[in-house]
């Protein structure tokens, strides 16, 4: 019967979503009915909240590698090459300006 129950609450509550205060509400609410033991609620509803917790990593690390696939075919620029681009902007405007100062030097 428990199995049976674990299924049903699965399916119904969509344990990817689930807090594991609304497990033990839900659990709790089951052995008060007298539908299953306080031990059997306690630990389906560690059950329950390990799964559930297992299914949002899982939806966690798909929707991370989906989002860096996306972003790797839009060929969007990575932080460390803007920080390569800013370096070398910066040791260009440098150089650049060295330059200047030597041009204007002898200007006069």
């Amino acid at each position: 019967m428990l199995e049976d129950i674990k299924k049903g609450l699965m399916a119904g509550f969509g344990t990817i979503f689930l807090t594991k205060d609304k497990i033990e509400e839900a659990t709790k609410k089951l052995a008060d009915q007298a539908k299953i033991s306080r031990e059997d609620a306690q630990k389906l509803a560690d059950e329950l909240a390990q799964v559930g917790e297992e299914r949002w990593s899982d939806m966690e690390k798909a929707v991370t590698e989906i989002t860096r696939k996306g972003m790797d075919s839009l060929d969007f620029p990575r932080q460390s090459e803007f920080a390569d681009l800013k370096t070398k902007i910066e040791k260009l405007e440098k150089r650049l300006a060295a330059i200047e100062a030597q041009g204007a030097g002898a200007d006069k």
